[in-house]
């Protein structure tokens, strides 16, 4: 597994854990030798212990050196970051470099002339199989029988190791049979469906799937931007609709808005993409535009409550990462919205059970608290932007004590703003009738 990011570690974690041989390569000499500490770089429920205990029965082991990992593995995945750039399409150039220093492990007399699988497990624009096959064809020695294969991930972070070893379905792009057999015995154990395409709709199917969440996220906003303006309730809204098979209840959640690592990047890509095949994806850009409205939607609501103005106001966030279980900020909308609020002179105290660390580092305006009530003290608004489970039991009797004004925004409509207006507080959510 060349790469230990939130996809390759847990992917290498876990096929470990499978009963496999694992390899785990990384060019962060530091993050290496703190997971031969058996310390994790990330969060991510489940994993430390995986780790803990397949490093320790001999399964897995870390290295900086891609040419001990291609010396001593057949199947080799790729795992490595593929940004978007300025223009939008997927940086490469990571896999680029990965590329260059398998085909140099391969021309060392040391190594074995046996037959590799490359596997592309990066989440990569369609073409990207056919540029590595050329590729690592014209840089590698003659004599090394290797095939290409694409393994898309469709990982979750805060539940990445539930949705690998038990996954909706397993999808494999390969070229020859051969590969189709090594990577049908590799997944075996897994009882899912694997689904055998070729290469470039496997690459396909990646970008096609979190586009299409994507737009049932922005689509259950902007119905909230209708219920709100009717008086119309949100929830319900959302309820019957998911009782439809054909729509269903996930990603009906109206809040605001999708981020993090894979969805924001993976949209840009696509539409990039599609317009180098000479196709305008209007509907995507869309759903970019209506996702950047619903963090302007929170702002407009916090306006309305402090009277127009938010300098100097003091403001309580609850929530950094971009979802629940997760430590990650990376274009999470939480942190969009303090930089807003930020922008307009408003003073930030922000608390999240696990992202506080990563927060001070991209957004050092915000000033961090160590828990939810302190973060509330003389707070004149409260805004919930991740829907972590314990802000659901928060006492908020005490939190109406400790704050200033009553104010209270849910970005996600996730606590009960029944129970909240009986105890006092002005509520808003996002579409809810209340």
């Amino acid at each position: 597994m060349i790469g230990a990011g939130h996809v390759g570690l847990v992917t290498a974690a876990c096929f470990a854990k499978m009963g496999n041989i694992v390899i785990c390569a990384d060019n962060d000499i530091k993050k290496i030798k703190t997971l031969k500490q058996n310390k994790m770089p990330f969060y991510e429920p489940q994993l430390e212990q995986i780790v803990k205990t397949t490093v320790k029965n001999g399964r897995l082991t870390f290295t900086s050196s891609i040419e001990k990992l291609v010396k001593n593995s057949e199947i080799i995945f790729i795992a490595v970051g593929t940004p978007a750039t300025d223009r939008g399409e997927a940086d490469l150039s990571a896999i680029e470099n990965v590329i260059t220093q398998i085909a140099n492990a391969l021309h060392l007399k040391k190594q074995k002339k046996t037959y590799k699988l490359i596997v592309e497990k990066s989440t990569v624009p369609v073409f990207t199989g056919q540029w590595v096959k050329k590729t690592l064809r014209a840089l590698s020695p003659t004599g090394i029988e290797f095939d290409i294969a694409a393994n898309p991930e469709f990982l979750r972070e805060g539940t990445a190791i539930n949705d690998f070893m038990e996954p909706d379905r397993i999808v494999v792009g390969v070229e020859s049979d051969k590969a189709k057999k090594i990577m049908q015995e590799l997944y075996s154990p897994l009882k899912a469906p694997i689904i055998f395409t070729d290469i470039k709709s496997a690459e396909l199917i990646k970008h096609a799937s979190n586009s299409f969440l994507a737009t049932k996220i922005s689509y259950i906003n902007a119905i909230s931007q209708i219920c709100e303006k009717c008086g119309a309730d949100i929830d319900m809204v959302a309820e019957g609709m998911g009782y439809d098979k054909r729509i269903g209840m996930f990603f009906l959640k109206a809040g605001i808005g999708y981020g993090g690592s894979c969805f924001p990047k993976d949209i840009k890509a696509f539409v990039y993409l599609a317009k180098r095949l000479g196709i305008s994806f209007n509907l995507l850009k869309e759903v970019e535009k209506i996702n950047k409205q619903q963090r302007e939607v929170v702002i407009e609501k916090a306006l309305n409550f402090l009277n127009g103005s938010l300098r100097n106001k003091t403001i309580c966030v609850l929530g950094a990462s971009f979802k629940p279980f997760t430590d990650d900020v990376r274009e999470s909308p939480a942190v969009e919205i303090m930089k807003m609020l930020i922008s307009k002179r408003a003073n930030v105290v922000c608390y999240d059970p696990m992202a506080l660390k990563n927060l001070s580092v991209i957004l050092p305006g915000v000033l961090i608290s160590k828990n939810p009530y302190e973060a509330s003290r003389n707070a004149e608004l409260l805004m919930l932007l991740t829907e972590w489970p314990e802000f659901q039991s928060l006492d908020f009797k005490k939190i109406k004590q400790l704050m200033k004004n009553p104010f209270i925004i849910d970005g996600r409509n996730f606590l009960n703003p029944q129970y909240l207006k009986k105890l006092g507080f002005q509520y808003t959510g996002i579409g809810r009738k209340v």
